[in-house]
């Protein structure tokens, strides 16, 4: 709550923080968060307080606080309302609710209240999107928004009533599991990954995963065996174990529910982890827009504690001491990228690092580090429980096992399903209740669109693989619409580290922006293709990488949905830099031909 609301000083957190131990320049992120979170905004005097006791200079903590989109140097409303803005969200309404929700609160979409009452704007993606429309207020997650539910929420608002005090239904987050398979119906035992690795060795352990062929389930699918291998190999003084739980990948929500359902699932994978390759501390790095699961999570963490299946001497075996402690993000989503999440994890702007060396060898304080999905880690923990060949049993001979699918958009039936390596995107689209489908979008913003006449196409790392994230968009969607959402989303979300990011998401929004308002060209198109081509081929991380292809696939796969916008077949330019020299030429007198550029425009 608000420090007027609560009595809270920013500079005591601080303080009291400090006191408790917290001294080292790692817990910069964490701090920050805590101070954002009474005080609404981050306030000179801490980052005075901050740069003196942690030995950092401003400008260093300045940039920090500039690169998360969840901490402000300027004050922020007692309510700080957040509207998701992904466009499954935008498909159910969300922007003519968060215009309600400003106008009955008499307050500008982007900007904060006279009185600092209450401030509305929109961010990225929240995670909600079989539940949507959803938002975040002062950080707690509202979903199923309605005109009524928007008018609840003036109303409190305006009363002020504490957020403790709010409808406990409004901040109900539901499961939604719409189909299980091999994993989440099988049986889970707390702690049997962790004897059988006690009594059969390390050994035997790696050969389990190898020979289930488990592979990462963020997307990349990297062997997770020979990542643990390499993690052990590696000789240091420490290794760690971080989980990767960033899941800031629109459309994307099925690490959602697993934090949620599965908590002890995901310990036990980690604890396992860090049996093989030898680590005393791991993390989880929570994506701020999931903060209402931190407590439901220590309460798991302490849990196991109690039941010695965390801590010192896990099992009675003395010498295996191993703990979990929660980091938030705070809203990049470059922060998934492994590399930006160690940088993140240590306190700093989350800037991908350059590659080699790789996190396994050199992650976390430049020790090996193990980052692996949520998902990863309990498939780790229920193949060593259930062993490989119960892995084995579903899935293709190269693609083993099953994969959990956040479903959303124009479908009967959003939320997780957990289906087959093999099945088809037709099988998928009968199960969730799709009809008349133009196309779908599988692996998010970075993943790729997916038209018709590849609807046999089946899940699998040799055909198309992917994160999770399965959006569905209907023959009455404008697809362009999408397109320009995600291209708008990684201009926002690009760390600015690398130029050809940096500059081509911010070129590929202008040329989509002409092409939105019909006045492109055919010339615009071949420039949107170049430059994406170029991106891809030049960028530093996945994110570069990876930001033009919605826009290569849209106009590779629907090329008339680009054509119908074009004004004319002609160069139109986007700049009329001619135009802009007209005041330069009043105030000189010039109005010669030198005084006019060729052409007009670029």
């Amino acid at each position: 709550m608000d420090s007027k609301m609560t009595g809270d000083n920013p500079y005591q957190n601080t303080q009291a923080m400090h006191g408790s131990g917290e001294q080292d320049p790692f817990n910069l992120l964490q701090i920050l968060i805590g101070i954002q979170q009474s005080s609404h905004y981050i306030p000179e005097e801490a980052i005075q307080h901050l740069a003196e006791s942690l030995g950092l200079s401003r400008t260093f903590i300045l940039g920090v606080i500039e690169f998360y989109s969840f901490l402000h140097r300027s004050h922020r409303g007692d309510y700080e309302v957040l509207f998701s803005d992904n466009i499954t969200d935008q498909m159910q309404g969300s922007r003519l609710l968060a215009e309600r929700l400003a106008s009955r609160l008499s307050v500008k979409i982007g900007q904060t209240r006279d009185d600092q009452r209450v401030s509305i704007d929109y961010t990225s993606c929240t995670g909600m999107s079989d539940q949507g429309p959803a938002a975040l207020v002062n950080g707690r997650t509202v979903i199923g928004l309605t005109p009524e539910r928007i008018d609840q929420i003036a109303a409190l608002v305006e009363q002020a009533v504490p957020l403790a005090e709010w409808p406990a239904d409004l901040f109900l987050v539901h499961d939604r599991v719409e189909r299980r398979d091999l994993v989440l119906s099988a049986d889970y035992t707390p702690g049997a990954a962790l004897r059988r690795h006690q009594t059969e060795g390390t050994a035997v352990i790696l050969d389990q995963l190898s020979q289930a062929g488990l592979r990462g389930c963020g997307g990349a699918g990297f062997n997770t065996a020979q990542k643990w291998q390499i993690c052990a190999d590696t000789t240091a003084a420490e290794h760690y174990v971080v989980c990767n739980a960033d899941e800031g990948e629109p459309g994307t929500f099925k690490d959602r529910y697993l934090l949620q359902a599965e908590a002890d699932r995901l310990c036990e994978g980690m604890t396992l982890c860090a049996a093989v390759i030898g680590a005393r501390q791991g993390f989880i790095y929570l994506r701020g827009e999931y903060r209402y699961l931190l407590e439901p999570l220590q309460r798991t963490l302490q849990q196991r504690r109690e039941q010695g299946l965390l801590g010192p001497n896990i099992l009675g075996q003395e010498g295996f001491d191993f703990d979990i402690h929660i980091h938030l993000g705070a809203g990049a989503y470059i922060c998934g990228e492994e590399s930006a999440l160690i940088e993140s994890l240590e306190g700093r702007r989350g800037i991908p690092r350059i590659r080699p060396p790789f996190p396994v060898t050199r992650g976390y304080r430049d020790m090996p580090t193990v980052v692996n999905n949520v998902e990863t880690f309990i498939n780790a923990a229920m193949i060593t429980q259930h062993g490989a060949e119960w892995f084995c049993s579903v899935g293709t001979a190269k693609s083993p096992g099953t994969k959990l699918l956040s479903i959303s958009g124009d479908c009967d039936q959003p939320g997780i399903y957990e289906f087959p390596f093999g099945t088809s995107i037709n099988d998928i689209l009968a199960a969730c209740g799709a009809h008349h489908t133009q196309a779908v979008q599988i692996g998010g913003a970075a993943g790729r669109l997916i038209a018709p006449n590849e609807f046999d196409r089946v899940l699998a790392f040799e055909d198309h693989a992917t994160g999770g994230s399965f959006m569905v968009f209907n023959q009455g969607r404008e697809l362009l619409n999408a397109i320009d959402n995600f291209t708008r989303f990684f201009r926002h979300e690009s760390c600015g580290f690398c130029t050809p990011c940096r500059v081509g998401t911010s070129m590929l929004t202008k040329q989509m922006k002409k092409v939105m308002v019909g006045h492109a060209t055919i010339r615009d198109l071949d420039e949107l293709s170049t430059l994406g081509n170029l991106m891809q081929q030049t960028s530093q991380c996945g994110l570069g990488h990876t930001a033009a292809n919605p826009i290569l696939d849209g106009l590779e796969k629907f090329p008339g949905i680009f054509q119908a916008r074009l004004r004319s077949t002609s160069f139109e330019p986007a700049f009329d830099l001619d135009a802009s020299l007209e005041e330069a030429r009043n105030l000189t007198g010039r109005n010669d031909p030198g005084a006019h550029v060729k052409g007009g425009g670029v």
